[in-house]
């Protein structure tokens, strides 16, 4: 993800929720990972029709829950980017962990991305926020547009929107209480098409509402080709409450 130096991942493997998890690029990732020996990710995939899949199989890396303590310098970090840590076979207590690291290393700023909006709010009150955090939720679909208000209940301090990939127009575009959008197509040989009118409308709304706006690529079978204009210009809006993560040397 171009807007991260790094990523963690002390959970490993999910399960398919909804139609934007369908050509998600972890599961080809963790089928290669483990192909290379990396044992966090055996059984976590398998194949299916020529493609690899999520067995459901998840995996608590206990070795990886310290490394962001290893980095003194500040980094941008994505959290859990092979999986999803709110997923519901990821025990509280593990997921308090991963919060206990991220409040006690402050010179980091984590985002974490989830589809179980649900159980996010539900555990949000047993979680402590403190405000190197960012939370987000992936929206693919107004059929999901429920997802935000599960948001809002939480006490992330940057509170975003993945709208990727962008599979249907959005009619909702209420972002109240939210602090930065995303919004891109899905790419690779299964992509999806995405409307150029379902992006300028989610556009559109930031713009009125003021919510930073950044616009991730058209996507399809080529990413590069297709680029991430939109109407003659990119958008890489931040947070107004953004901290500055110091790349790490």
């Amino acid at each position: 993800m171009e807007w991260t130096d790094s990523t963690w991942n002390p959970v490993a493997g999910c399960t398919i929720l909804s139609p934007g998890c369908t050509n998600c690029y972890a599961m080809g990732m963790a089928r290669r990972l483990e192909a290379m020996g990396q044992g966090k990710y055996a059984g976590t995939t398998r194949v299916s029709g020529g493609r690899a899949k999520w067995t459901g199989t998840l995996v608590m890396d206990e070795g990886a829950l310290d490394i962001p303590r290893r980095w003194s310098k500040g980094r941008m970090i994505f959290v859990n980017s092979m999986s999803d840590l709110f997923h519901e076979d990821v025990p509280l207590d593990f997921i308090a962990r991963v919060f206990t690291v991220m409040r006690e290393t402050p010179q980091h700023t984590y985002q974490i991305l989830t589809k179980r909006a649900e159980r996010l709010a539900e555990l949000a009150p047993h979680l402590p926020w403190p405000d190197n955090v960012w939370m987000g939720v992936s929206v693919e679909s107004e059929d999901y547009w429920p997802r935000v208000d599960h948001l809002r209940r939480t006490g992330g301090y940057v509170k975003f929107l993945s709208l990727e990939p962008l599979l249907g127009p959005l009619k909702t575009l209420d972002f109240t209480d939210i602090d930065w959008v995303i919004a891109g197509g899905e790419s690779g040989p299964n992509a999806r098409p995405m409307d150029p009118a379902w992006v300028r409308a989610i556009r559109d709304a930031c713009v009125a509402q003021r919510v930073a706006f950044h616009f991730k690529q058209w996507g399809g079978r080529n990413k590069k080709a297709a680029g991430r204009t939109l109407d003659n210009r990119t958008w890489d809006q931040w947070p107004a409450k953004a901290r500055v993560a110091v790349v790490a040397a």
